[in-house]
């Protein structure tokens, strides 16, 4: 029986040969989404906020696979293999430990149930392919993911993030300060937040493969000036969403 290619595992360079089936149980859905898909009237919308337990038997073999993949010093990280897709289907963001994944290249995150990944993305610096594909949950990343200066190779549903081409998905209205979103320090700068900071805002920016809505977090205004622009048919400027934000027509 030959073995198609299996959308899932598209890390580059595998042959056909070691490809294994979809191990994907169910595929996420928001209702963050809907609209697009029926009445095409947006309401106001709000960051996912879902609570991760970080005292579940998920989350605790989550960072056990993530020391693993650390002390192995092995090239990937693929939570779905690693702790199983039961657990996996659990996980809502990733571990601030993944800064400790050093020797990681590939990072595999197809069929997600994620709604957030950490600023700690930013840490991985040898990270060459980003595959989130399929996590129709993440609908924007972190400013953070710029800092990875190897990554060339990306895989994202697109249709999914605030702000895609075909339906323009409203981004939701910021300031929407958490502990889950807020890294250590600017996003720009790398500078400390001062009593009046941070300064939340939306860019597209292409990221690799994909022009991705990212979440910067700057630690004061004038450094939130030196942003680059976003690329032609996104928002141009930096903004804080609602739906008062005009974004350019939709592409079909």
């Amino acid at each position: 029986m030959k073995l198609f290619r299996a959308r899932f595992n598209q890390r580059e360079g595998t042959p056909d040969s070691v490809l294994t089936p979809n191990p994907v149980r169910c595929y996420p859905t928001c209702d963050c989404l809907a609209p697009q898909y029926e009445s095409g009237k947006w309401q106001e919308l709000a960051l996912h906020s879902e609570i991760q337990s970080t005292r579940s038997e998920a989350w605790k073999s989550l960072e056990a696979y993530i020391r693993k993949v650390a002390a192995d010093g092995s090239d990937e990280l693929n939570p779905i293999a690693g702790i199983g897709p039961e657990q996996w289907e659990q996980i809502v963001t990733l571990p601030p430990s993944i800064a400790t994944l050093q020797s990681v290249k590939v990072l595999s995150l197809y069929g997600s149930h994620l709604v957030r990944i950490p600023p700690a993305i930013g840490e991985m610096a040898n990270l060459e392919e980003f595959d989130p594909y399929t996590s129709y949950c993440l609908h924007w990343f972190p400013y953070e993911i710029t800092r990875c200066k190897k990554l060339k190779r990306s895989r994202v549903s697109t249709r999914a993030l605030y702000g895609n081409r075909k339906y323009r998905l409203p981004f939701p209205r910021l300031p929407s300060i958490s502990a889950d979103l807020t890294p250590a320090s600017c996003s720009v700068c790398h500078g400390p937040f001062t009593m009046h900071g941070p300064f939340q805002m939306w860019i597209s920016l292409r990221v690799a493969t994909d022009v991705l809505r990212l979440l910067v977090h700057a630690c004061s205004r004038e450094c939130a000036q030196n942003l680059p622009k976003a690329p032609e048919g996104y928002v141009p400027e930096t903004h804080q969403g609602g739906l008062e934000v005009k974004q350019p027509p939709p592409r079909f």
